[in-house]
């Protein structure tokens, strides 16, 4: 017997038990009406009881996609072995990613988890020893990214550094640089070569 007619037997055992049941006529002025609803309270939490709930499971977040609207996560006895999607009831940004979540499963089913928590790491947050972390800020107009002492953008062998300093170096094996309209190199001095 599957575990839907299971449910649906003790359903009907438990309707059956409450016709059986003498109610309280509802126009009667000296019927408890809390005793009339016992039936029905005790034949619900039987069962309720019968269906265990999922456990709360500790994964990891391994990345954020869709412009930070999707969490993919892996926990311990998922199906198979590629991260999966979830839900998330919190916010998460890309300093969760690699911490451990807590996550908890839609209608128990393994495959659609939701996060619920983000553990915090056994040493703790202390923010004076965390590294310099780069902020990014984007309101779709515009994206804004920042770091406290230097940033650069890398890619192969070319790369664009700013630095605290005021700072922006140029590297790369070509360099161009055009315009439609004026080009203009401005500085205290300007050497060539």
């Amino acid at each position: 017997m599957s575990g839907r007619d299971t449910l649906d037997q003790q359903l009907l055992e438990a309707h059956a038990r409450e016709e059986a049941t003498p109610l309280s006529p509802v126009g009667d002025p000296t019927a408890d009406p809390v005793d009339a609803l016992q039936p029905l309270l005790h034949a619900r939490a039987a069962v309720l009881r019968s269906e265990p709930l999922p456990s709360v499971v500790v994964g990891e977040l391994i990345a954020i996609t869709d412009d930070g609207a999707t969490p993919l996560v892996l926990y311990p006895g998922q199906p198979g072995t590629a991260a999966l999607r979830a839900r998330a009831v919190l916010d998460l940004h890309g300093a969760h990613i690699g911490a451990q979540v807590t996550l908890m499963f839609e209608n128990g089913d393994a495959a659609l988890p939701i996060v619920t928590g983000v553990l915090r790491p056994a040493a703790g947050w202390p923010l004076a020893d965390r590294p310099d972390q780069v902020q990014l800020d984007s309101d779709g107009q515009r994206m804004l990214v920042s770091a406290k002492k230097e940033l650069t953008l890398r890619c192969g062998k070319a790369s664009i550094t700013l630095t605290e300093a005021g700072k922006v170096l140029i590297q790369g094996s070509y360099v161009s640089s055009r315009s439609t309209g004026v080009n203009r190199i401005k500085g205290g001095s300007v050497q060539l070569n």
